[in-house]
């Protein structure tokens, strides 16, 4: 019957490669669980078990959302079985991972991106580089988007630029501030003199193609390092700075969700304890009842 559900899996359900590759290792761990316990078949395989299976994986230390991913693969697996009449009730149907706690995501400050942002750009590749970092930061925006961006997406006169395909197929409109305004206009008048233009991208490579995703991340550690910025900064970062830095100026929630093109707002809301950091080291620097006595 696995081998019969892998083949259904990579045929039928045209699952990658890596998504077969994992789900066999995640069964294969339920399998050595029903051996251990002297489990004979899978449709003796009860709701406890599944649960007890779980919490075993995660005392060794899986994470939750490793756990997630083998609890998918059990329900698929079960829900192979069902429709094979193999089994009469999938065990891991109502079975949850447990919860991780959500890691703040890391931000820069307003002097630490003045120094990445203000550092100067002297050559066609730096004049470009410097034009996607201001964009990312100006405008919240993720690495895909900037990535996907055409010369068409902007309207410079209007201090607006159009993600026509963001995060689950939605469009937006964004404002761009007039820095990255600036270096925008610098970047692609540098451009038409000296790159042939072959695609419709905003940022290409000197061959004139669409930088991609892998590379952004790469000449924004190249610029870090040439900066002599020796934090490992990740194009995320710059997004991440723009959404908390904007909620601790503005307190607008709502807004910046719409910016940050969230659907819910509660993947926003992440930021407001980020913002709530902030205030706290200011609290604990600033008020005569919170200063640590010295030693």
């Amino acid at each position: 019957m696995l081998a019969d559900f892998f083949t259904q899996l990579s045929v039928e359900v045209r699952a990658s490669a890596h998504t077969i590759k994992s789900y066999q290792r995640d069964i294969k761990h339920l399998s050595r669980y029903c051996t251990d316990k002297a489990i004979a078949q899978w449709a003796d395989l009860q709701h406890t078990d599944i649960r007890a299976h779980i919490a075993g994986r995660h005392r060794k230390g899986l994470s939750s959302k490793s756990l997630q991913r083998e609890l998918s693969a059990i329900r698929s697996f079960y829900n192979y079985l069902l429709k094979k009449a193999q089994v009469s009730v999938n065990p891991a149907q109502h079975i949850q991972a447990p919860k991780q706690d959500r890691k703040l995501p890391k931000t820069l400050d307003v002097d630490q991106l003045s120094g990445l942002l203000e550092a100067g750009a002297s050559s066609l590749l730096e004049i470009r580089d410097l034009a996607m970092f201001e964009l990312f930061y100006s405008s919240g925006l993720r690495l895909s988007e900037l990535s996907a961006l055409d010369v068409t997406d902007l309207d410079l006169p209007d201090n607006t630029l159009t993600v026509r395909i963001g995060k689950g197929g939605k469009s937006r409109i964004l404002p761009v501030g007039s820095k990255a305004v600036t270096a925008i206009e610098n970047w692609l008048q540098q451009r038409a003199i000296k790159i042939p233009a072959i695609d419709s991208a905003l940022f290409v490579s000197t061959r004139g193609t669409r930088l991609g995703q892998r590379n952004i991340e790469l000449r924004l550690e190249q610029w870090c390092k040439k900066k002599g910025i020796a934090e490992h900064i990740h194009p995320h970062m710059l997004r991440h700075s723009f959404a908390s830095h904007l909620l601790e100026s503005s307190q607008d929630l709502r807004a910046v969700q719409e910016l940050l093109g969230h659907s819910n707002i509660s993947t926003t809301q992440i930021y407001t304890h980020l913002d709530f950091q902030h205030l706290a080291e200011i609290y604990d620097k600033a008020h005569p009842r919170a200063k640590k006595k010295p030693l």
